[in-house]
């Protein structure tokens, strides 16, 4: 199964997660298929760049949303509108 979900990249007590399509069998930073966006919870308030376009096409497809990404998916939308 295709996922929508979150790889974690930065350095030690500094995260930084790129939002990413992958399959569900492989490891959380492991190899992925498209990175659609990204998220900096360090910075206030907190990062939220998300190509809406692209993820909507792979929901289209039947890639299943992280409930982390769904959230931040709300984020995105407000600050967008």
């Amino acid at each position: 199964m295709v996922k929508v979900r979150l790889a974690r990249f930065g350095r030690k007590k500094r995260p930084f997660y790129r939002i990413v399509v992958t399959d569900s069998r492989k490891r959380r930073d492991s190899g992925w298929i498209e990175s659609i966006g990204y998220y900096n919870p360090m910075t206030e308030p907190a990062t939220v760049k998300l190509d809406l376009d692209r993820l909507n096409y792979w929901l289209g497809v039947g890639a299943q949303m992280s409930e982390r990404v769904s959230k931040l998916k709300k984020i995105a939308e407000e600050n967008n509108a």
